[in-house]
């Protein structure tokens, strides 16, 4: 039994990781962990924690995987509940679709019970608020929202350079492998942008015959070079752990314009090996892992390529 999760999974690894040795589904136990996540105040982008878009409207992605069934639920663009990771998981199990965007995954959300009052904490809310007064003509701050938006995302910044996504992956007591991603997108995103985290093959990707992986950070880019899909194709190709991460870093250095920034990859395999490597981010990555040998999840650094 393995789990691998970024930074972020704090509060929440060590809760999977108890369900796991209960020999609960290795799915159930990723999304109990990441859904007390999204509701973590000192988590900056998932959930309660993360920062809206640019019109001060909280949206949330997120995705399931089973890495056996190759079965997927995905959101978008979600609002008006922080289960986001929990809805995705009903899409996969209550629907014939994989994902749900938008106005339609909101109406679902509440269909399965979940929502809440309280999206928006209020530090982000006068953060936000704050830029939006520096960055928009005064001759247009009455009309806000109800003016152009495309130029303010040429001047608006990130508080934090949030492009960080939560991501659980792991295996369990039968050998199943899954994923999960949650997060709240850029901040300041133009409204109804999606990132790669609830994208199939771009943020994460589970096989239980090889492995799986998943993306945070630069989403804009591994949906550009389908990164997590390449990682477990390589290794069902017959490549290890660490030459398929390399091959996917080696498509993302490839790209030579368009928006490009870091990306943060996590990668296990069906031998329970795991590797997450740091292409381009300046600050220090860490992540979280635990395995049936360790007492409780320890954080490691990331390798830097």
């Amino acid at each position: 039994m393995i789990i691998l999760a970024n930074s972020e999974a704090t509060n929440g690894i060590g809760v999977s990781a108890e369900l796991l040795q209960q020999k609960h589904n290795v799915l159930d136990a990723l999304v109990e962990g990441i859904s007390i996540v999204e509701r973590d105040p000192n988590v900056r982008s998932a959930g309660y924690g993360g920062w809206p878009n640019m019109i001060g409207e909280m949206e949330f992605d997120a995705a399931v995987m089973d890495g056996t069934t190759l079965e997927i639920g995905a959101v978008g663009a979600l609002q008006g509940t922080l289960s986001a990771t929990k809805t995705a998981y009903q899409v996969m199990k209550r629907l014939p679709h994989v994902m749900l965007t938008g106005a339609g995954a909101t109406r679902f959300a509440k269909e399965c019970g979940y929502q809440d009052d309280e999206l928006l904490m209020p530090d982000s809310k006068r953060v936000w608020r704050n830029k939006i007064d520096k960055v928009v003509a005064a001759d247009q701050l009455n009309d806000f929202p109800n003016i152009p938006l495309a130029p303010l995302s040429n001047i608006i910044t990130d508080p934090e350079r949030v492009r960080d996504t939560t991501v659980f992956m792991g295996m369990g007591h039968d050998n199943h492998i899954a994923a999960c991603t949650s997060t709240s997108g850029w901040a300041w995103k133009y409204p109804g942008r999606l990132g790669d985290s609830p994208i199939p093959g771009a943020g994460f990707y589970a096989d239980s015959r090889f492995g799986a992986a998943a993306c945070t950070h630069t989403g804009e880019m591994t949906m550009r070079a389908g990164t997590s899909r390449a990682i477990v194709l390589a290794m069902q190709l017959g490549h290890n752990l660490e030459q398929s991460v390399d091959l996917a870093v080696a498509e993302l250095a490839n790209l030579k314009c368009g928006f490009l920034g870091g990306v943060v990859i996590h990668a296990i395999d069906k031998h329970q090996n795991h590797l997450v490597v740091n292409f381009r981010c300046d600050e220090t990555i860490r992540y979280w892992y635990w395995d049936e040998s360790l007492p409780k999840p320890v954080q490691r650094i990331a390798t830097k390529v």
